[in-house]
């Protein structure tokens, strides 16, 4: 979960990321314009079964949401609210692994999962009116999840191990056994800052309008491990989106995105700290992703916007061992304005041909009204398959929050984040129980062990799913490590960088 390096390589152990959520049963195939983007993915009564079946054992009704027959490992549980104020309930949840007849773990639905129970903070905590894990729960053979009693939305996402893999079975004993070791884990997320001494390269520089200025890197086989940037000035929202980070690995260009949507801050300067990017409230951009080459590399920014910017840029560079497994660091970017919510549509982040592992994005929105804009699920495709891998439930469930028309405040955590909504960030918290999501929102999620290996190729979409018929805009930076001979449908895109929609006139930051 810690160890940036390795996520520079495939993994050892080759595994599909899936997930078993609430998602609506009618979406089955996307020729199906009506059923592919129904928005009923909750069960509210009982005529509702996005869920698997009702079982009965002593004489309870248990309803079972996950069941998987294969080696695997759960590495992403998220539950919401059953309402948006109240964050109770006294819903058990079971979770049964290898055909036991008891559950291995059991605890309330949100308690077992929001940091007060078992597995501790920061793995386990509150989100906004959710709670979310990432702590990984691994099993031999089978895992089986049911609740007492009817689930609302759900999601559980597990990594699915190819048959005659060796994977111990999480216990309740070795757990007791580890907390020494949780803990030290839990202190190096909430405290991100590499713990290298690496070779530092720095540039200052003012950059003229549709200038461009360069880093080289020191030669031979090493990594980026640490990358900081700042600018002088951020008066100007804009910039975040106007001004290009852009890296080449041994000849290849691997990153082209605006730099607040590869840092996450989004449009202006929002701050937030997670475990591979930093947002400091004085200005300092941090990336901590592993970014290695075999040979040469260079950073680069770029100016598209009308007036110079003075940048000051730096790098901590450290000697990387390449092998077999090894993969460069990709950042894109995608963006459109305007993006109409009628019909409803799918809305591709990224789709990517080779071998590699998807670990993360920032997506930023424009909404023009104050109704939610954010109820559509993602849908994640791996390797040519014939349904999504990964089949959400909406927007900001995948960046592990929930009702999202009320929830507008700032929020973080080492795995993702929501930077800003509305008016709202980290430096101006929301007070009160406006419901208003006019303007920009910008939601962040990066990936540890839920990072998403794909063997031949990934395509990403987001549904547009608005309450409103209008017309939004759309940003977002993917990353992802690949093969020097992968290639993506991301190109550099400087028109469409430079077309920031206009924020409504009757709101004010």
């Amino acid at each position: 979960m810690v160890d940036r390096e390795e996520q520079t390589r495939f993994p050892v152990h080759n595994f599909r990321l899936k997930q078993q959520s609430s998602y609506n049963r009618a979406s089955v195939n996307p020729a199906d314009s009506v059923g592919w983007f129904t928005n009923h993915d909750f069960n509210s009564n009982d005529k509702d079964h996005n869920f698997i079946r009702i079982e009965e054992k002593d004489n309870q009704k248990e309803w079972v949401l996950m069941e998987h027959d294969k080696p695997g490992a759960i590495v992403r549980t998220w539950m919401p609210f059953l309402s948006p104020d109240k964050p109770n309930t006294d819903i058990q949840i079971k979770i049964y692994l290898d055909g036991a007849e008891e559950p291995t773990l059991q605890g309330n639905m949100l308690g077992l999962f929001n940091g007060d129970g078992l597995i501790p903070y920061p793995f386990a905590h509150k989100s906004l009116r959710s709670a979310v894990s990432f702590f990984p729960i691994p099993y031999a053979k089978s895992c089986k999840i049911t609740t007492t009693g009817r689930p609302f939305f759900y999601q559980f996402t597990f990594r699915e191990y190819e048959e005659g893999t060796a994977v111990k079975t999480f216990s309740t004993e070795e757990f007791q056994q580890v907390k020494d070791l949780t803990v030290q884990v839990g202190k190096e997320l909430l405290n991100p800052r590499n713990a290298h001494s690496g070779e530092q390269v720095t540039m200052t520089s003012s950059i003229p309008q549709n200038g461009t200025m360069s880093l080289d890197l020191p030669s031979g086989n090493a990594a980026v491990h640490t990358l900081s940037l700042k600018l002088a000035d951020y008066e100007n929202d804009e910039v975040m989106r106007s001004t290009i980070i852009k890296m080449n690995a041994d000849g290849k260009e691997t990153i082209w995105c605006p730099i607040g949507d590869f840092f996450g801050s989004g449009i202006g300067l929002n701050p937030y700290e997670g475990w591979h990017n930093t947002v400091s409230e004085e200005g300092t951009l941090t990336s901590r992703w592993v970014m290695p080459y075999q040979t040469s590399g260079s950073i680069s920014i770029e100016n598209l916007g009308d007036s110079p910017i003075e940048v000051s840029l730096s790098a901590e560079v450290e000697d990387y061992r390449w092998d077999e497994r090894s993969m460069y660091f990709h950042a894109a970017w995608h963006g459109q304005y305007p993006v109409s919510t009628r019909p409803f549509s799918d809305w591709n982040y990224v789709s990517i041909e080779g071998r590699g592992v998807y670990v993360g994005d920032a997506l930023t929105v424009m909404n023009p009204v104050e109704k939610w804009w954010g109820e559509g699920d993602e849908k994640i495709w791996v390797d040519g398959e014939d349904f999504p891998s990964i089949f959400g439930t909406g927007t900001e469930d995948y960046y592990a929050y929930s009702w999202g028309g009320r929830s507008t405040d700032f929020y973080e955590h080492p795995f993702h984040a929501q930077p800003r909504s509305h008016v709202y960030n980290k430096l101006n918290r929301k007070t009160s129980k406006e419901r208003s999501t006019l303007g920009f929102s910008t939601e962040t999620r990066t990936r540890a062990l839920d990072g998403m290996p794909f063997g031949s190729s990934l395509k990403l979409d987001m549904e547009v799913w608005s309450w409103t018929d209008c017309e939004m805009g759309y940003g977002v930076g993917t990353m992802w490590y690949a093969d020097a001979s992968s290639k993506s449908n991301r190109k550099p895109d400087p028109q469409e960088a430079l077309n920031v929609p206009e924020v409504p006139e009757n709101l004010d930051r």
